[in-house]
């Protein structure tokens, strides 16, 4: 493909200019989004992929370093650049940021305890950009750190996406939830978005937590998004701070 051609297949409807770095990202995704390339695949070197767009070194590498710092691909040194995956347990807390206050490494325990096909309901519906009614489902889970109940999620997915997903598939192995999505379901979450708020423990949240109905806990709403920006998960975890605290690194 010629570099007119790319620019002429790859243009955006948007009269907003797209630097050519951007144009080649953007190919690199849908490559992704099409599985050309799955998760933990290697993907051709910057030399071959600027031969196949006719483009330089420079210009991949700009969209590749890009796509690196979004926890799209990895770099590895001497090995190439991969594409990331849950799978890898450097990932496993991607999207996790409570930490215990003594900063040693705990390790997580996910308990499912309800996995159910429920009708979506307007709340739901309207982040999951899907109609109210259809079908989704309705995953329920503890987290426990070194056995301790810390985060109480009410996870809701989008149906069509996990056919098949049931409460012994969620207990089957030590893998994450991302990661069983990913390897069995092909559904990889690229990023996500977060909502807090600080809300009062009522009777059965507490009673699992082991905490006071009433006491305070952090509530985290979290959209996680595929390909294409497209939502295919909202979950409403519950966080015990008691012994633990939120991290955000901004920078």
């Amino acid at each position: 493909m010629n570099r007119e051609a790319f620019r002429s297949t790859s243009r955006s409807p948007s009269p907003t200019f797209s630097p050519l770095y951007r144009q080649i990202k953007d190919f690199l995704i849908r490559s992704l989004e099409a599985g050309e390339w799955g998760p933990g695949d290697a993907i051709p070197s910057e030399g071959e992929l600027a031969t196949r767009f006719n483009v330089s070194q420079g210009t991949v590498r700009k969209a590749i370093d890009e796509m690196a710092a979004e926890n799209l691909l990895v770099r590895r040194q001497g090995k190439g650049t991969f594409v990331a995956t849950h799978s890898d347990p450097r990932s496993f807390y991607r999207f996790l940021r409570l930490v215990p206050d003594d900063g040693l490494v705990a390790h997580a325990v996910s308990d499912p305890r309800l996995c159910s096909i429920i009708s979506a309901t307007p709340e739901v519906a309207a982040v999951l950009r899907i109609p109210a009614g259809e079908k989704v489902v309705c995953v329920e889970r503890l987290l426990h750190f070194n056995g301790e109940p810390v985060v109480l999620d009410q996870i809701y997915l989008v149906a069509e996406l996990f056919e098949g997903l049931s409460l012994e598939r969620l207990r089957g192995g030590e893998r994450s939830l991302y990661s069983l999505f990913e390897s069995d379901f092909g559904v990889r979450m690229i990023h996500a978005e977060e909502h807090l708020r600080a809300v009062a423990a009522d009777a059965y949240s507490a009673g699992l937590l082991g905490v006071q109905a009433g006491d305070p806990l952090l509530l985290v709403e979290r959209t996680a998004y595929t390909y294409g920006n497209k939502p295919v998960e909202w979950r409403r975890g519950l966080y015990c701070t008691r012994s633990h605290y939120y991290r955000n690194d901004l920078g």
